[in-house]
């Protein structure tokens, strides 16, 4: 039976071309800074992002965590949004391990915090407050519908935390899939952020790894913070490797993921019985769910799963579903002819 696994972008395998660049990479200790195909990968990274350094991390929480760490100490805020991956899904580690005191803001069905929030998030000079340091946004947005942050939102949000003397920092795990989706250059959605992470090993189809992007003096202070967290990796030109033909090649073929993600949103909403998220679909997440309440987003996602349709349950009634590398047209009409039938039955 074949599968078809829609839980995440992160299920990708490493293209044939990868494998081989894995297999070819020049080595050399990283922590020492002599790793070539590792020096290679950040030169690229910085260039694509707009910024003088970039330092390879494996993977988007410690990306984001290392991030934080580096920009607010203890006791310490950070202003981010209520549905941010980084306060739901990396396990309190800015918190646990860095003392930094999450302060919460909406987001917005668009994956946006209004600026008037943000600014009244902000706290004064006063001796019974965390100091704020740092605001924290995400593009392309998880939890919101893999909602894509324009250029102009972010500048001026930008603008609005420089202003009142704050870093900004943007978990751009999927901001290649933003730039697609925006038709824009990448730049454009980094280029007034402090700091920023992207992913290698969603979209763009890498086995492991993300990398952190900012100034020189941002990222050497960053790597301290990488080394006190295991992150220094000896050898890692083997994921290097995999991450710079990921940026040669799989950037650009991100749209075929946004097409499927479109085709599989609009033949959801043809099935009765099930309802697709508000926000529409702009990138390669959406989000639906059984309107029957007999019906559990549980039960849908076990019976699908039998049939080798793996969906993921997001809460009581929630169900994500994202296009990927691997995942083809045929692989959505087959989906959607499961679903169909199972809706049929139920």
């Amino acid at each position: 039976m074949k599968t078809i696994d829609l839980r995440s972008d992160t299920v990708t395998l490493p293209t044939p071309s990868m494998r081989e660049a894995i297999y070819r990479a020049e080595l050399g200790d990283d922590v020492f800074g002599e790793d070539p195909t590792t020096n290679r990968l950040e030169r690229m990274a910085a260039e694509r992002m707009g910024k003088e350094a970039a330092m390879l991390v494996v993977s988007g929480t410690m990306g984001n965590l290392v991030c934080l760490l580096t920009q607010c100490q203890r006791g310490e805020e950070a202003i981010l949004g209520d549905k941010s991956h980084t306060f739901l899904y990396e396990a309190g580690g800015m918190s646990a391990l860095g003392g930094i005191h999450p302060h919460t803001v909406r987001n917005q069905p668009d994956g946006t915090m209004q600026l008037t929030d943000i600014e009244a998030a902000i706290r004064g000079d006063n001796v019974h407050f965390p100091r704020t340091r740092l605001l924290c946004l995400e593009n392309t947005h998880n939890r919101c519908g893999g909602s894509a942050l324009t250029p102009e939102y972010t500048d001026a949000a930008a603008a609005l935390a420089k202003d009142r003397g704050i870093w900004v920092h943007l978990d751009g795990a999927r901001i290649f899939n933003a730039a697609a989706a925006l038709g824009v250059d990448v730049k454009e959605l980094t280029r007034n952020v402090d700091s920023l992470i992207f992913c290698l090993s969603k979209g763009l189809s890498a086995p492991v790894g993300s990398v952190v992007c900012g100034s020189r003096d941002f990222i050497t202070e960053a790597r301290r913070v990488r080394k006190v967290l295991g992150g220094g990796m000896r050898q890692c030109g083997i994921i290097a490797a995999a991450g710079i033909t990921a940026l040669e090649q799989m950037v650009d073929r991100i749209a075929e993921d946004h097409a499927n993600a479109r085709r599989l949103a609009e033949g959801i909403a043809r099935i009765p019985g099930l309802a697709i998220n508000r926000e529409g679909t702009q990138t390669n997440i959406i989000y639906f769910e059984p309107v029957d309440e007999q019906l559990t987003a549980k039960t849908l996602v076990k019976e699908l799963g039998e049939k080798g349709i793996k969906l993921l349950q997001i809460g009581p009634s929630r169900i994500r579903a994202v296009t990927h590398y691997g995942i083809t047209a045929e692989d959505i009409d087959l989906t959607l002819a499961a679903l169909g039938k199972k809706m049929q039955k139920s």
